[in-house]
């Protein structure tokens, strides 16, 4: 039974025009994807702080430098997916640096790892040298499918959320995905639903502060079932995008997440309230699907 309904809706959502065109968008960044997937092997040098010259900007750049100096200064570091680099985040980092964020960093962590907690020590590693090269107290993180899972551990189990103001995850799966049984490793093991890594994820987290901006989508084919995606954590301010047509893949360059994250981020006096908790508004009309039963949801 499970099976069939999960067959039906995969019929409805990729049977839609709108299904469709997300389909032929993932197929197209996939190939131009692995075009530039060999240049992102190569570990990107943290560069140092230069001044600010509004002068020679876009308006768009400009004007957040102008109005908001502190968010165009915060740093942003870029997490890749499971046997990816830094390369996924070639359009999303040009958008942000477009938008006005002046300090933006990939990294690339090994393509052999094998503990979701190993690589947030990693992780950990590379946010203190970046904010010491950069000056800055506290970073923004976004994280593209496992990168999210990662960084998540590093913040809420290691003492991240002193460091990192927020944290973007892009399709990962906070609750586990059932494509994860595929993997017979040590890391497919963690990131299946019920793993005790998913249950160190879910317990208490009352002294984490950092704000949580959650996108995910009802068509992506490596979160299953796709409600996984989301965060749903009482300790956590979690604000949610919900997309309906965009691949696993194509998640970091489709242009409403983009233009969401971009700006959340570029908002440097919002916060969420403590008595706010886990808001998480739809996008209908913009990409939303409305509350159907379905495997996704």
């Amino acid at each position: 039974m499970g099976l069939g309904r999960a067959g039906a809706y995969a019929a409805r959502t990729f049977g839609a025009p709108s299904g469709l065109r997300g389909l032929a968008v993932e197929c197209a960044w996939l190939a131009a994807h692995a075009a530039v997937y060999p240049a992102g092997l190569l570990r990107e040098q943290l560069a140092e702080p230069t001044a600010y010259r509004t002068d020679p900007l876009p308006p768009a750049r400009r004007g957040l430098i102008v109005s908001d100096l502190a968010a165009a200064g915060t740093p942003i570091l870029l997490v890749h997916g499971i046997m990816d680099n830094r390369s996924v985040f070639t359009v999303f980092r040009r958008t942000l640096r477009r938008r006005g964020f002046g300090a933006v960093h990939a990294m690339n962590y090994s393509l052999f790892t094998g503990d979701v907690r190993t690589a947030a020590h990693e992780l950990g590693r590379h946010v203190e040298r970046l904010l010491e090269q950069s000056g800055a107290e506290r970073l923004h993180i976004v994280g593209h499918s496992l990168g999210g899972v990662i960084a998540r551990y590093y913040v809420q189990r290691m003492g991240g959320s002193a460091r990192v103001d927020t944290l973007v995850t892009l399709g990962s799966p906070h609750a586990g995905t059932l494509t994860a049984h595929l993997l017979p490793t040590a890391l497919g093991r963690q990131l299946r639903p019920g793993s005790q890594l998913m249950a160190d994820l879910a317990a208490p987290a009352p002294d984490c502060g950092t704000r949580f901006l959650v996108v995910w989508s009802r068509m992506d084919q490596m979160v299953v079932p796709q409600r996984n995606a989301r965060l749903v954590h009482p300790d956590l301010h979690v604000d949610e995008l919900e997309l309906c047509d965009v691949g696993h893949l194509a998640l970091p360059i489709d242009t409403r997440s983009m233009h969401w994250v971009v700006t959340q981020l570029g908002r440097s006096e919002v916060r969420c309230h403590p008595f706010r908790r886990g808001r998480r508004p739809g996008v209908d009309g913009t990409g939303g699907r409305g509350r159907e039963a379905s495997p996704a949801s």
